[in-house]
């Protein structure tokens, strides 16, 4: 019987596009581009662009200089989504591999990764993202639990993920004008349109969230409360109110978190020193248990109890800056502004 296919024959392997976005990424983008070099091929052809949001530290052109295709936006209002659409848009391949510049792209994913793809119902793969220095600061060693999700169908995905090209243009990719939220707005879009978002159990990017200062952690959880309110006052009124439920949750539990020292005061002012060290006890006790049932929850993400517990605390502190964020958002939204790219890291040398 003579073979459907012969050796010169055999159909072309799929074309995947590799999009990394970066701004001012330094030593981490070369990191990235190296990794994306040692994908496995086997099931693919690879493509790389990089697009790049008007760096200073010489970033596009020590892509260049790595044979990278470089595409520059010099937008006056940067975003992730402004980046990432200029990339899929000047791409030839039928999937879309995006990447941050400060990821490092595991070998297997993408083979993996593409079998999924053959369902012709599933636009979006994305796998484990985990912190490749989590001994940098205590921020980043409770902020990497934050990227584990379980596997199964999901109803977004973040910044690294493999997707359909075609879908990419059912939806019109990423909405420009959102500084922070963009995949999951988009990803409401592609669920709406009858596709599938999956969420695979292999490791699939390391991350370099180089987050050490108090301030760093501040402004990333501002920025998402930023998002938060941007995208749930846009689909307020729908029937897939994304973001509603955690943005109105943010609210009361940010404020409950700010008021509890005014009202602590109070109690020690107003009232005998024996009801307000009783009500105090109560009060730390309430928080004690808060904390352990929220450490008990994320118990499946470590097997470390420590790590568990600076989570927990995590959970509840960030809520602060994420109401602040709001706020802001809000705030803007009133008179008629819109927020610049808000950052949380500093450039690295090159």
């Amino acid at each position: 019987m003579t073979p459907a296919f012969s050796a010169d024959t055999l159909p072309p392997l799929p074309l995947v596009s590799v999009v990394v976005i970066g701004r001012n990424e330094g030593e981490r983008l070369l990191h990235c581009l190296d990794a994306i070099e040692r994908c496995d091929r086997s099931r693919c052809r690879l493509e790389v662009i990089y697009v790049d949001s008007n760096s200073s530290d010489g970033s596009p052109q020590r892509a260049a200089e790595r044979g990278v295709r470089v595409l520059q936006v010099q937008p006056q209002r940067p975003s992730a989504a402004l980046g990432r659409n200029a990339g899929w848009q000047a791409a030839q391949g039928e999937f879309v591999l995006f990447l941050d510049g400060d990821t490092e792209l595991q070998p297997d994913f993408v083979s993996q990764a593409l079998v999924t793809m053959e369902q012709s119902n599933v636009a979006i793969c994305w796998g484990h993202r985990r912190e490749s220095h989590p001994e940098q600061s205590w921020y980043v060693r409770v902020l990497d639990l934050d990227w584990i999700y379980p596997p199964g169908d999901t109803e977004f995905c973040g910044g690294d993920a493999l997707m359909r090209r075609a879908v990419l243009q059912q939806v019109q990719g990423f909405d420009e004008q959102l500084i922070a939220g963009e995949e999951p707005e988009m990803c409401r879009r592609i669920r709406a349109a009858g596709h599938r978002i999956v969420h695979l159990d292999l490791p699939m990017t390391r991350h370099d969230l180089a987050v050490t200062t108090w301030s760093a952690y501040w402004r990333r959880a501002f920025r998402a409360g930023h998002a938060y309110a941007e995208v749930s006052a846009r689909f307020r009124h729908s029937q897939d109110p994304l973001w509603l439920r955690e943005s109105r949750r943010n609210l009361v539990h940010g404020t409950v978190l700010l008021a509890a020292p005014l009202l602590l005061l109070l109690i020690w002012v107003l009232l005998p020193v024996l009801w307000a060290m009783g009500l105090t006890a109560i009060g730390g006790s309430m928080a004690l248990l808060l904390l352990a049932r929220t450490a008990r929850r994320c118990a499946w993400k470590s097997p470390d109890r420590s790590t568990c517990w600076l989570y927990a605390m995590h959970s509840h502190l960030q809520q602060i800056p994420i109401l602040f964020g709001q706020l802001a958002q809000k705030w803007d939204a009133r008179r008629g502004r819109r927020r610049q790219l808000i950052e949380y890291k500093a450039p690295t040398g090159m």
